[in-house]
């Protein structure tokens, strides 16, 4: 057994540091990313241009054993141009329709600007995201056991966009906000950037002067840590906290006039299930066997940012949905 199988938490490790390595100033942003992997679940990336975030999936994987795609989402997308289609090949005697799959079926899928295709291009990517199969012809088409979607989506820009209904953001495991990095990690970015440049541009080196290239790792290793992700320890009490902030939402009248004012449509139950998923991940990845009130804290405006429906009163006195929720923490008792 090669040593990061046997110990997945130090092949994780080595995950997060190359990626690291890969993308200046966006620690959270690779943390997110590892803990969507290790959850089995698909991530809403939301950031302006230019703050890594197509970056930040190639690079995870660039050094994970995948296959990767990149659909380039537009208004002229259609359904097969992300499943794929049935083909009919001629042949001698007669011909025959073959599935021709299309780029959703890799083990890690870049959904660019998921929001400039229309509702249909949309749903059949959320299909295959939820089911983990897809239906073409009458015949059903499975995904590889290591599946993630990431869909990205531009904040500013409205027109010729096409936002994603409330119930299938739902489906993303977390809506994941990336902000301007502080100036000295953009200091960083140059000095990449600019290495990266001259190693594109130098000559050509002899065979092996470079030094072998690190090996990608393993798909096992995910598997194997999200084994030990599934055996985290999580309390009774534990449990009822995540219950209890995910009702505040349905509730809000009984935690105060101002939730009351601003929720108008609360977390569904998939809310719950993604704290718990992502709870355990965390503290695994923070190296406990056990779930505490700080990984729920770390991981729920990600969770549940694209699950609240705002009041009009909310959007009009600018309430963001991360305020709601901070007050949603600071309303419900800890364990």
């Amino acid at each position: 057994m090669s040593q990061e199988l046997a110990d997945p938490r130090a092949a994780i490790a080595a995950l997060r540091e190359r990626m690291g390595e890969a993308i200046i100033g966006q620690r959270e942003v690779i943390e997110r990313l590892l803990i969507g992997l290790l959850a089995n679940g698909n991530l809403l990336v939301e950031g302006l241009p230019g703050l890594a975030k197509t970056r930040a999936i190639k690079a995870l994987a660039k050094n994970l054993e995948c296959d990767f795609s990149r659909i380039q989402f537009t208004p002229d997308l259609l359904p097969s141009d992300v499943t794929g289609t049935e083909v009919y090949y001629q042949a001698e005697g007669g011909g025959s329709f073959r599935f021709e799959p299309g780029p959703i079926f890799a083990n890690i899928v870049l959904a660019d600007e998921i929001n400039r295709a229309p509702a249909k291009v949309q749903a059949a990517l959320l299909e295959a995201m939820e089911e983990r199969q897809v239906t073409v012809a009458g015949k059903t088409h499975a995904m590889a056991p290591l599946f993630m979607v990431m869909a990205t989506q531009n904040p500013v820009e409205q027109e010729g966009t096409y936002p994603l209904p409330e119930a299938q953001m739902d489906r993303f495991l977390m809506h994941v906000l990336i902000t301007y990095p502080p100036v000295e990690d953009e200091v960083e970015v140059i000095r990449l950037v600019r290495r990266e440049e001259i190693a594109a541009n130098a000559p050509p080196q002899a065979d092996g002067a470079a030094g072998p290239a690190a090996a990608p790792i393993a798909q096992e290793a995910v598997f194997a840590a999200r084994r030990a992700i599934a055996a985290i320890h999580v309390a009774d009490a534990m449990e009822r906290y995540m219950a209890d902030l995910v009702n505040a939402t349905r509730v809000p009248d009984a935690y105060g006039d101002d939730l009351k004012r601003w929720i108008e449509v609360g977390a569904s139950p998939r809310a719950s299930l993604a704290l718990d998923r992502c709870g355990r991940t965390h503290a695994w990845l923070a190296g406990r066997d056990y779930v505490d009130p700080e990984d729920v804290r770390a991981i729920v405006a990600d969770v549940m940012r694209h699950r609240l429906g705002l009041t009009y009163e909310a959007q009009g006195e600018g309430v963001t949905p991360d305020a709601v929720v901070a007050e949603v923490v600071r309303q419900v008792a800890l364990p």
